[in-house]
């Protein structure tokens, strides 16, 4: 059998030990950091979670204008600093969904708006994703 040195050994014991706890630590706020995709968010997660665009205004199919914001729940920290530095291109989807748009569209087909804004932005995401847009202010003229 070989001999150690009890020093070198007390030495491995302890470096183990440490990587072992490191690696479980690393692991629980891994697993624990997004929220998992069949879990409701909570209010809190909610706030936490979200982001608020900036006013959008464009012009409809019927000569109204519509001027309009909208704010982004995400699953995680990483997806609202993504749709944050996205923003450009939600502007961008809105513009190009609203323009066969009346404001008849803008009185009754709210849901469906978000709807197709969350399912095109989710396409343009690498980083998590929106589980719900939200219509926090409207006005048509």
């Amino acid at each position: 059998m070989i001999k150690m040195n009890p020093k070198l050994l007390r030495v491995l014991v302890i470096a183990l030990v440490v990587i072992v706890i490191g690696g479980g630590a690393t692991l629980y706020f891994l697993i624990n950091s997004q929220v998992k995709a069949d879990e409701e968010l909570t209010i809190d997660e909610m706030v936490k979670y979200s982001y608020t665009t900036d006013e959008m205004k464009t012009d409809l199919s019927d000569g109204s204008f519509v001027l309009i914001q909208f704010q982004f729940i995400t699953d995680g920290k990483k997806a609202v600093e993504e749709i944050e530095k996205r923003e450009f291109q939600v502007k961008n989807e809105f513009i190009k969904q609203s323009i066969n748009l009346t404001e008849n569209d803008f009185r009754e087909n709210l849901p469906q708006l978000e709807e197709n804004i969350m399912n095109a932005m989710n396409q343009e995401m690498t980083e998590g994703k929106i589980v719900e847009v939200l219509i926090i202010s409207k006005v048509i003229q």
